[in-house]
């Protein structure tokens, strides 16, 4: 394959969702030239959070929308970055390359697995639609199913099994999941709601090794107890997708390093979405989000760069999770040390809202059931948040 140049162009290695939205909002910034965006699932870019929710029961629509106009090169993998007369580029899997004006790293992340993991039939990882299809698979037959994590997906996944009349088991090595996430207050609060719909969450315990010889049969935790298991879905995070660029010169540390406003170390490429860990002002340092917003919120920061437009001042970080059938919504950026107060409800309700304080001041809001004041709120808080371009997530993984 030649090397493909253009001029005016802009590279976009990644057709997920940060991909997609770099191109939509290039075209809505007015870009005209061309765009060439590399990816290497065979798919156009789809919705990623319905793969651990409506997915798993059935197909569902995970189109993200119209396909803004570029050269879409599906199936393909880049391996290295390099440098032309017309700009940065990228090496690819059959040795071709290209190259742009502008290049726009959104290779996102993978799941991570666990060391050692055998390669066991009904052992599963969920990040790409052929994960979410081998699982669907695997529950529609399954008797018991292991979690491993009780984080966000290890949790939708679980409420999921539950409603296949599954046996649901998650084994989690934190004596407090979530608390990263809602903090000490309103952590307890969610994870008390596996229990509740009969799943048994078993923390401060971690996997030693899967028993089986084929097809995994249990799985055996460090304290030395066996879980019978016909499926085991590992969620314990995410490792973000950098190694295929380590040699070109690229700042990189748990994600390309960037500043506010995307760009990386090499002038004229940017990074975005899962595989970025941007400045932020407001959070004191590079952070690397994993949230659905954070990917649009770069894109658009990135796109505007690259063009030349005036910044937009950037939403609130949110995100929302369901589970049991109940809606868990967020915004805002929280620490440990926040005070927490019920504005609607209290613990022992079906639904209520709480107000994340700093120094007096609302800095978050989380709900669970009860979208129109969680809305409210949350549009309280953008209007006291500074109209910066570096507001690019909720939750941080540093």
């Amino acid at each position: 394959m030649n090397a493909v140049s253009r001029t005016d162009s802009v590279v976009v290695v990644g057709a997920s969702l940060a991909g997609f939205s770099l191109v939509r909002a290039l075209r809505e910034y007015g870009h005209e030239g061309d765009i060439t965006v590399v990816g290497d699932e065979p798919h156009l870019p789809y919705d990623r959070p319905p793969l651990s929710k409506d997915f798993l029961h059935d197909d569902v629509d995970i189109a993200l929308g119209e396909v803004a106009e570029a050269n879409w090169m599906l199936g393909r993998r880049a391996v290295g970055i390099t440098s032309t007369a017309h700009g940065p580029g990228v090496i690819l899997d059959d040795g071709g390359q290209v190259s742009g004006n502008s290049l726009v790293l959104a290779t996102g992340a993978r799941a991570r697995s666990l060391p050692g993991a055998p390669t066991l039939r009904g052992v599963h990882t969920l990040r790409t639609l052929e994960d979410a299809r081998a699982i669907r698979t695997s529950l529609r037959t399954a008797r018991t199913v292991v979690i491993v994590g009780a984080g966000l997906i290890g949790s939708e996944i679980a409420s999921t099994a539950v409603s296949f009349g599954i046996e649901v088991i998650i084994v989690e090595l934190s004596t407090e999941p979530l608390t990263a996430v809602f903090g000490p207050q309103i952590a307890p609060i969610c994870a008390a709601m596996h229990s509740a719909n009969g799943v048994r969450l078993l923390t401060g315990v971690a996997v030693d090794r899967f028993l089986g010889d084929v097809r995994v049969r249990a799985v055996q935790l460090t304290d030395g107890t066996e879980l019978a298991a016909d499926a085991v879905v590992i969620g314990i995070g995410a490792v973000p997708n950098t190694e295929w660029a380590r040699d070109c010169g690229l700042e990189i540390d748990n994600g390309f390093i960037t500043d506010s406003r995307c760009r990386t170390s090499i002038p004229g490429i940017y990074a975005i979405g899962d595989c970025a860990r941007a400045y932020n002002a407001e959070l004191g340092g590079h952070h690397r989000s994993e949230h659905w917003t954070n990917a649009t919120v770069q894109a658009r920061i990135a796109a505007a760069d690259i063009v030349g437009a005036a910044q937009r001042p950037t939403s609130t970080p949110y995100f929302w999770s369901r589970q049991y059938g109940r809606m868990l919504q967020f915004a805002g950026h929280s620490r440990a040390t926040d005070a927490v107060r019920f504005v609607d409800g209290d613990a022992s309700t079906e639904s209520f809202t709480v107000l994340y304080e700093r120094d007096g001041a609302p800095v978050a809001v989380f709900a669970i059931d009860n979208p129109r004041l969680f809305t409210r709120y949350r549009k309280h808080i953008e209007r006291l948040t500074p109209d910066a371009i570096d507001i690019s997530s909720a939750i941080s993984i540093s």
